[in-house]
Order: C-alpha cells, then sequence, then structure tokens
C-alpha cells in the first residue's frame, strides 16, 4: 500500500494548484493579500478583515528598526558575498534572538504562561490585581517587553497597536494583562518602564490564536521584508564597506589574556 502524506497547503495537478483548498491562481493570486494569507497558512482559518489589519499592523512594527545588528550583518554579508543574497537574509534572520526580534515571542510565552493558571478578571481592578501579582513573582528576572533602549518615554508603536485591537474589537486577555503590566509594575520596581512594541506584537499575535512556537517566526517574517529593503538600500548607497574599513582602521592589537 502506497504511503500518503496529508497536507491541507499547497498541492499540485499537470492542470491546477490548489492552497488551502482554493484554486491558486483563480481564487487566491490578486484576491487575498501577502498578510492574510500569511496567517491562513499558518492557522489554516481564513483570518476576518479585522484580524488581517490587526495582524498586518504586527508586520509593518516589526519590518525594519534601521541598522540593527540584524541589518549590519545582513549588509556586511551582501558585501562579501553579493551573489549569494540568501546568504545576507539569512544571516540577519539568524539573529533574531532574545535581544532582537525574540522578544516578540518571548512576551506572548510569558503572558500566556501567567493566563494558564489565573481566573481571568472581569475588569480594570482584577486586572491590575493579577499584573501586581505577577510583577511581584518575577522579582528581579526580567519581564519581556518590558522596556527600551531607545523609546525610554514610550514605544509609538504600542499605543497604536492597542488603538488598532481596539477598532476592531481584539483586545483579548494577552493585551489586557500587558496593558495591566504597564499600568502597576512602577509599585514594584520603584521606576516607569515603556511597554515595547516586540512585547505589544507578541500579546497580540497571542490573542489572535497564531501558534506560540511560531511567534518569532512572524517576526523573522516582517524583518526578511525590511531585510530585503536594507540589501536594496545597499545597492543604491554603499555604506558596508565603510562599516569595515571603519572596524578594520579602528583595530587595535593588545597582548593575550595570561593563560
Amino acid at each position: 500500500m502506497a504511503d500518503h502524506y496529508d497536507t491541507a497547503l499547497g498541492a499540485s495537478t499537470p492542470d491546477t494548484i490548489t492552497l488551502l483548498g482554493h484554486d491558486l491562481a483563480n481564487d487566491v493570486m490578486g484576491t487575498v493579500g501577502f498578510g492574510e494569507l500569511a496567517f491562513w497558512l499558518a492557522t489554516q482559518r481564513r483570518p476576518s478583515p479585522g484580524q488581517t489589519r490587526l495582524f498586518e499592523a504586527v508586520l509593518a512594527a516589526l519590518a525594519d528598526h534601521g541598522f540593527t545588528p540584524t541589518a549590519i550583518v545582513s549588509r556586511l554579508t551582501f558585501l562579501s558575498a553579493p551573489d549569494s543574497v540568501q546568504g545576507a537574509l539569512a544571516a540577519g534572520l539568524l539573529g533574531g534572538g532574545s535581544r532582537f526580534l525574540g522578544v516578540t515571542e518571548d512576551c506572548g510565552r510569558f503572558l500566556h504562561d501567567v493566563l494558564a493558571t489565573a481566573d481571568l478578571p472581569e475588569d480594570d481592578d482584577g486586572w491590575d490585581a493579577l499584573a501586581l501579582e505577577t510583577v511581584q513573582a518575577q522579582g528581579k528576572a526580567r519581564i519581556p517587553g518590558l522596556g527600551h533602549h531607545v523609546h525610554k518615554n514610550g514605544d509609538p508603536r504600542t499605543p497604536r497597536l492597542f488603538q488598532i485591537a481596539g477598532e476592531e474589537g481584539l483586545v483579548g486577555p494577552h493585551l489586557s494583562l500587558f496593558a495591566a503590566i504597564g499600568r502597576v509594575h512602577p509599585q514594584v520596581l520603584g521606576k516607569t518602564l515603556p511597554l515595547n512594541g516586540a512585547g505589544t506584537c507578541g500579546a497580540v499575535l497571542a490573542d489572535l490564536g497564531l501558534p506560540l512556537e511560531l511567534l518569532r517566526g512572524f517576526a523573522l517574517l516582517a524583518r526578511t521584508a525590511g531585510l530585503i529593503g536594507q540589501l536594496a538600500e545597499e545597492l543604491r548607497n554603499p555604506v558596508a564597506n565603510q562599516i569595515f574599513l571603519s572596524v578594520d582602521s579602528n583595530t587595535r592589537s593588545v597582548a593575550p589574556l595570561e593563560e
């Protein structure tokens, strides 16, 4: 008996291509936007217009942050191997970790873990009480999504994401808990830190029901577009060689550490 490999994603016959059970050429191409399709592929449920709008706002929020390490390494890899655009993109994506891009997944997972063992509050006072308990339980451990090295007084992406979620009726428990953490953490930490955009994106993606295991993947999906933009700008206005020469010309030889 022949093996069968079931999939609800792409499949082909000599005459047709289907994707998610729809005719790719006639029902998807030119009809379904890329953000909507990415959501649909990951969940195998077609998002509502409001879900699509909020999801695409997340992708826009994470696409590009300027000369971050991920952008610089992509440009330098492209300088070294201009014949391998995939290598340059991969180099940038491989840098998506706990300090850049990974916060999206870390925050979504953190909020989900708290909610998994809690009774959902019914009002802001209840959310504040749960958030206060959560922050206190963390002690000195970092809370994912809290604080930003540049936007000390507030990340401009955060209120916009909350606004769109509110307009679309998609403020769920993850966003509610995250907002409450933003309100109560000064009571515990003795200082006020902003809710950063990457963390807010994680809360949004979790509220949208996207797989927690793939939250970083959506951040990488967004950043892929940004890295393509970085490489396109490198073609028009190259700076990678200048970065390399700046480091190379300022290298200082020092004695090795003693064994």
